[in-house]
């Protein structure tokens, strides 16, 4: 998996030495209401998380990339394309620190990723699903030119979820 610059963050690839970030995001509020809880509270748990993403990046080119801020090297995110059972297309996610939202990073991030699907892995269709009540979210999809298309759920979760797509 590449590495991604944009003007203001380095995107890369997850290492074990990202397990307390992990730790943080995964455990925000935000990223267990509107995500879901991942259960991983240890270093363990989160080295866990890391290697997963990592057996994605080798199995099928893409992954969740950890979002630096260049200025200040501080971990403020994830992004990236991911494979996800149960949908045929390549999913943008993104997730933030709170003390990271409201900067454009989300955007800046999600469209730099997209975009790296697009002209290096030749993705025509890219879609993202999100919960029905995450309209931050929502907002943000659709400023990255996704479009709502239907309700979905994923297999083994009952939740309705709205997918998007390009």
């Amino acid at each position: 998996m590449h590495s991604l610059e944009t003007q203001r963050l380095r995107l890369r690839p997850l290492v074990a030495d990202d397990a307390p970030f992990i730790i943080e995001l995964l455990n925000d509020p935000d990223w267990i209401r509107f995500i879901g809880d991942r259960k991983v509270r240890t270093l363990e748990d989160a080295r866990g998380y890391i290697d997963r993403t990592c057996a994605m990046y080798e199995r099928h080119g893409v992954g969740s990339l950890l979002a630096e801020v260049k200025r200040t090297g501080e971990s403020a995110g994830i992004s990236g394309l991911i494979r996800r059972e149960g949908l045929e297309d390549a999913d943008i996610g993104f997730a933030f620190l709170p003390r990271f939202r409201g900067r454009g990073y989300a955007y800046e991030a999600a469209a730099a990723c997209i975009d790296h699907g697009r002209r290096e892995l030749g993705f025509t269709r890219i879609v993202a699903i999100n919960s029905r009540d995450n309209e931050h979210s929502a907002k943000l999809l659709e400023k990255l030119g996704l479009r709502f298309e239907k309700i979905v759920t994923m297999p083994g979760d009952p939740e309705e979820l709205r997918l998007y797509a390009t």
